[in-house]
């Protein structure tokens, strides 16, 4: 399934998660299998945070891109449309395009 993932834009270029697991990178067109990683401060919501559309309203665009990614394995969280409504949580994602 197509969905859609805002990344934070390293100053090397290199594309990250925007809050858990920071320090990993992100490659374009490689599957990436979602890992589990309790953060102070953040519900507890394992798998690859997408959105069916490029609209998350409570988030900065400050240094950061979104890419049109490629799911499977997934669960849908409804939440409130302040928070872009639905995401899905993908336990596999890979990245196809920035946009």
């Amino acid at each position: 399934m197509i969905a859609y993932k805002l990344l934070r834009v390293r100053r090397d270029l290199s594309l990250g998660p925007l809050f858990i697991n920071r320090q990993q990178v992100i490659p374009i067109g490689k599957w990436l299998k979602a890992e589990a990683h309790r953060t102070k401060g953040f519900a507890f919501r394992p798998g690859w945070h997408v959105a069916p559309r490029p609209v998350a309203p409570h988030l900065s665009l400050k240094k950061r891109l979104w890419c049109r990614v490629e799911i499977e394995d997934y669960t849908e969280l409804k939440r409130p449309e302040s928070q872009g409504g639905t995401w899905w949580l993908a336990n596999w994602m890979r990245v196809l395009e920035t946009l």
